[in-house]
């Protein structure tokens, strides 16, 4: 395709994208929750849960902000809690990476393509994650919640990896997650392609709706999707993504003036480095 953009930079989400789940990260937040005195069996406990199902990609410490607005205090004692349960799962069971997705990583810096991976995580919790998987060296960079002023469903994520790996076009960049915050994310930065995955909890219809160009079945046919020159074909992810009556993207999109965001000069972000 003649007007391919050669792709410089890919970012891509960490649990349900790159990293299988097997329910560590719903257990880990139940046990935080239990830690402010919300347990199973209660009207509290569903409601808190229901939360974080409808929250899944943004980081921990926004999602239990949500869930104790009152407290800034108990948000962050949870946040706590949530770090030492995880870390103590992975101790016990270890993690496991997505089928393929170790390939597909070497498939892309095969291309000259840097891989940055992008997680809602402390950078404790991010660095244990890599750590056991023996990804420090595989990829090029990794971002925690703690390295951005803003994670998912914002843009800073994909704009901090551009800063840091000296990515000039947001167009060479394509974002793959498989949450509706990670594609809202993407979609929000403007990245040549916002790829959804359905290896996480969301369909190919809300992924869509939330502004992916494509959805794959995982990240490991992400290099397949590059190499055919695809993206080339991909509408702007700056545009607006379809919207519907029920679609939280779109509802967040308009709450917070999405488009606007997507154009702000890369120059003029706020990086918190």
């Amino acid at each position: 395709m003649s007007d391919a953009r050669p792709v410089s930079l890919v970012c891509c989400g960490l649990i349900g994208t790159t990293v299988t789940d097997n329910g560590m990260v719903e257990r880990a937040y139940a046990e935080a929750i239990a830690t402010q005195g919300v347990v199973t069996g209660t009207t509290a406990y569903a409601r808190c849960m229901a939360g974080v199902h409808r929250s899944r990609g943004q980081s921990t410490i926004d999602v239990l902000r949500s869930l104790f607005p009152e407290s800034q205090a108990r948000a962050q004692a949870a946040q706590l809690a949530f770090d030492r349960s995880y870390s103590a799962a992975v101790a016990r069971t270890g993690v496991v990476a997505m089928p393929g997705a170790e390939l597909a990583i070497d498939k892309m810096h095969g291309t000259g393509a840097r891989v940055c991976l992008v997680s809602g995580f402390s950078r404790r919790l991010l660095d244990l994650v890599l750590d056991t998987l023996g990804w420090s060296h595989r990829i090029d960079l990794a971002i925690s919640a703690d390295d951005v002023p803003r994670g998912c469903p914002w843009p800073d994520p994909m704009f901090t990896a551009m800063l840091r790996l000296g990515v000039d076009d947001v167009r060479d960049a394509v974002i793959v997650h498989g949450t509706e915050s990670g594609v809202l994310s993407g979609h929000r930065s403007g990245a040549g392609a916002v790829v959804g995955v359905l290896t996480g909890t969301y369909t190919r219809e809300r992924l869509r709706k939330a502004g992916a160009t494509h959805v794959l079945g995982s990240v490991a046919e992400l290099p397949d999707l590059l190499a055919a020159g695809s993206i080339a074909d991909a509408p702007a992810a700056g545009a607006r993504p379809p919207a519907g009556d029920g679609d939280p993207g779109a509802a967040a999109a308009r709450a917070t003036g999405e488009n606007s965001a997507s154009r702000v000069p890369l120059e003029r972000r706020s990086t918190g480095l």
